[in-house]
């Protein structure tokens, strides 16, 4: 019989094969607090009213109880349906048919509505779209600070397929995090990500810290995923090399079947280690831990890095 060859052949072959790593204690979350969940169900209430998406249900985040429960929330704007199928990402793939106007205004009703100091807003990737949804980003920055003029904006953004007009559309709205992940090392970055690439992500942060030097950029890498501990290391290089203020490293854990596997658990002492490595390279904030995410204590990111900023402007 004739069929379609596998899309990325021996390595789709050998992840059928590998056994599934068992996963450690320390990735286990327990869940013994009745307030926590009432408090989650109220506010998917709240967002399903308010037709909002946040990342932290499309992407099964391991930590949506402790943020939910601190009224914290990423939200997902352009919609649920993603233009690209990182292998990776929980997030539905697929052809948008819609674009919603009006959606950066509900986004910061319901910030408001949670009482937010620190707001974080990220989308699906929008190629479909002349600018990648870099005007949505920026009027959805605008609302939130008419209605919340002391909370602070973070925006995880995409790649923007390279576009420096569109890049510059969001840096203009002034966000107080600039956000855009590597997600991998560099070797591994064309079989994790789905037309993303590593070297356009790190123009794009030296790009954004060039058009706004004051406004603190992050980004985030999983481990787990086949890579080494020097590849790690380079990595952090990388990103110090562009400028970038902020870092994230948390364990790749496998959403469905579908997706990558796990290739090794990293140690909480692992984890302990890579932070104490990207400290000494500069990084003015590194999260790093086992059920770390992008957006896991971001507002003490934010205040980390904005104070770092200052220091270094005041001695110049």
């Amino acid at each position: 019989m004739c069929g379609r060859k596998p899309r990325h052949g021996k390595w789709e072959r050998d992840m059928s094969t590998k056994p599934i790593l068992r996963k450690p204690d320390w990735l286990k979350i327990k869940l013994n607090d009745s307030e926590h969940f009432q408090t989650v169900k109220q506010l998917k209430q709240m967002m399903r009213a308010n037709t909002l998406h946040t990342v932290c249900e499309e992407a099964k985040c391991p930590n949506i109880h402790e943020c939910w429960a601190n009224r914290t929330a990423t939200f997902m704007i352009l919609g649920d349906l993603c233009t690209r199928a990182c292998r990776f990402c929980a997030v539905r793939t697929g052809m948008p048919t819609e674009l919603d106007l009006k959606e950066p205004e509900r986004v910061a009703e319901a910030a408001e509505q949670m009482g937010l100091a620190h707001c974080v807003v990220t989308s699906v990737a929008r190629d479909d779209l002349a600018d990648g949804g870099a005007s949505i980003f920026a009027e959805t920055i605008r609302a939130i600070r008419k209605r919340l003029p002391f909370c602070t904006v973070e925006v995880l953004i995409p790649d923007f397929q390279g576009s420096e007009t569109a890049l510059r559309t969001v840096m203009d709205a002034k966000p107080d995090v600039l956000n855009h992940n590597l997600e991998t090392v560099e070797r591994l970055s064309d079989r994790v990500r789905s037309k993303a690439k590593y070297r356009r992500s790190l123009e794009l942060l030296a790009r954004a810290k060039a058009m706004r030097p004051n406004i603190p950029t992050k980004s985030s890498i999983m481990v787990g995923l086949g890579e080494t501990w020097d590849e790690v290391l380079r990595t952090m290089d990388d990103l110090r090399a562009v400028g970038c203020d902020i870092m994230t490293i948390g364990q790749y854990l496998q959403p469905t079947k579908q997706h990558l596997r796990v290739e090794r658990y990293y140690t909480p002492d692992e984890f302990a280690k890579l932070k104490e490595e990207g400290l000494k390279r500069g990084f003015s904030h590194v999260e790093s831990g086992p059920l770390v995410r992008s957006s896991y204590h971001a507002h003490e990111q934010a205040q980390s890095a904005k104070a770092a900023l200052d220091a270094k402007a005041n001695r110049t």
